[in-house]
């Protein structure tokens, strides 16, 4: 997991580790609220939610400072890294 954001390659980056982690996550979701889908138990522990929750702070200002959406480019990472760009089109397409 990536430890800290500074800039649009690691906002990225972040993301690719989140796909990694088998998260589909969204930009406006805490992620206390996510859970394992067959176990009902949280994917992550307060710890390492709260971790996750300020790097996507973290990730909104830095899109924000390079004027970037940030809801269309982590959409289009988690597009391509799970192969569903096949079937939805990316965000920079549409």
């Amino acid at each position: 997991m990536i430890q800290e954001i500074n800039n649009l390659n690691d906002v990225a980056g972040f993301m690719h580790n989140l796909v990694e982690e088998g998260v589909n996550a969204h930009p406006d979701e805490l992620f206390e609220n996510y859970v394992k889908i067959e176990t009902g138990e949280p994917s992550f522990s307060a710890g390492e939610a709260a971790f996750r929750n300020q790097l996507m702070e973290k990730s909104f200002e830095i899109c924000e400072q390079q004027g970037i959406d940030i809801y269309s480019f982590m959409q289009e990472i988690f597009l391509i890294d799970t192969g569903l760009d096949k079937y939805i089109p990316l965000p920079s397409q549409s």
